[in-house]
């Protein structure tokens, strides 16, 4: 039985069709950059979250950038955000000159811990960035309740979590700014790199909106600093097609996560997820001792499976001293030891999950 991690053949086979038309369509107008289809997935994203506005960009780390840029954030000036993430999160906030400050997660959701959040806030403070870790939002009301009483902006990383949803909002559309990933492993993703900025703040969505072509207020016409951040029309294409089953695939999504969470039950640690919210399972993810030779095991046995993600950004040599951190980071630097990403798609049946489950069990009863 042959096992993908993410099985993105058979997500393009049900909905080649479509996706091909889609693709022919920009061939024949040539609109290659800011075609119509940029308008109407903005549209269309717009609607699915709630959002007023919808701007795509080149890249989820795009999307992060241009957000920073659009609440001017200057250097010197700290965001708050967890250590345990993709480095982009705090890539940004260093390429503008400002200051990482990293609060420990959860030590079951793997998400920012927003009760460590208001001590980590000095005068320098201008924005709070949580990460929506694996699909699941963290507890964004109480973050932002902390950022309202400290007037600071706050910035849902949210490129493993489109189509989630927290308290019945839909994460992007649950702060001043939400930013997703259209990366192609991503729960809603193209063939190749793109992502998306949302907000119901005009002057925020007029200044990304400049941003991502180069500051420009009309053509040729610079109102502030800006970069090449569009998201090319081709791609934008591609996510539309996607669209088509979108809703199926996070029905899908949910279905297997819970099936996974019953199959592993009291056998394997795994990540929770709250009772308020939806994950999408941008990755499924347990939590092993011994990994490494875990990993070896289940690879020889055709079981693919990753890490997201083994050094936690407080230890990256990058950011020693660009970065603070607020207290400890226990619980970042313990999982990040232990996490495991199993395979997970919507097309991934349950045989497959059964024989996945089965081999780590056997597995872990040998370690």
């Amino acid at each position: 039985m042959a096992i993908q991690f993410i099985d993105l053949k058979a997500q393009y086979q049900a909905l080649k069709q479509d996706i091909d038309a889609r693709i022919q369509r920009v061939l024949d107008h040539g609109q290659y950059i800011m075609g119509p289809e940029v308008t109407e997935l903005e549209t269309r994203l717009a609607d699915y979250t709630g959002a007023s506005h919808c701007i795509t960009v080149a890249s989820g780390t795009e999307a992060l950038l241009i957000s920073l840029m659009a609440i001017d954030l200057k250097p010197g000036d700290e965001v708050i955000t967890t250590p345990f993430t993709f480095v982009a999160t705090a890539e940004v906030i260093a390429l503008l000159g400002a200051v990482p400050v990293f609060v420990d997660i959860e030590p079951d959701t793997c998400n920012i811990d927003a009760s460590k959040i208001e001590a980590a806030i000095t005068a320098k403070t201008r924005a709070i960035m949580p990460v929506s870790l694996y699909g699941q939002p963290a507890d964004m009301d109480e973050i932002n309740e902390i950022a309202a009483r400290h007037n600071l902006v706050v910035i849902e990383d949210a490129a493993q979590s489109f189509g989630s949803e927290y308290k019945g909002r839909k994460s992007c559309n649950l702060s001043t700014i939400g930013c997703t990933s259209f990366f192609p492993s991503k729960p809603l993703g193209c063939y190749g790199d793109g992502g998306a900025i949302f907000t119901s703040d005009p002057n925020l969505a007029k200044a990304c909106k400049e941003i991502r072509v180069h500051g420009q207020e009309k053509r040729y016409v610079h109102s502030r600093i800006g970069v090449g951040g569009r998201m090319d029309t081709i791609q934008c294409a591609v996510v539309l097609g996607k669209l088509e089953r979108f809703n199926w695939e996070i029905e899908q999504r949910l279905k297997i996560g819970a099936r996974y969470n019953a199959l592993l039950k009291d056998k394997v640690q795994i990540v929770t997820q709250r009772n308020d919210r939806t994950s999408v399972f941008a990755q499924y993810t347990v939590i092993i001792e011994n990994r490494a030779a875990v990993q070896e095991a289940l690879k020889g046995q055709g079981v693919p499976t990753a890490v997201h993600y083994p050094v936690p950004l407080n230890r990256q040599s990058a950011y020693a001293g660009l970065s603070r951190v607020s207290g400890a980071v226990t619980h970042s630097e313990w999982m990040a030891d232990r996490v495991m990403s199993l395979p997970m798609s919507a097309d991934l049946d349950e045989s497959q999950q059964e024989e996945i489950v089965h081999r780590i069990i056997e597995t872990l009863s040998k370690d």
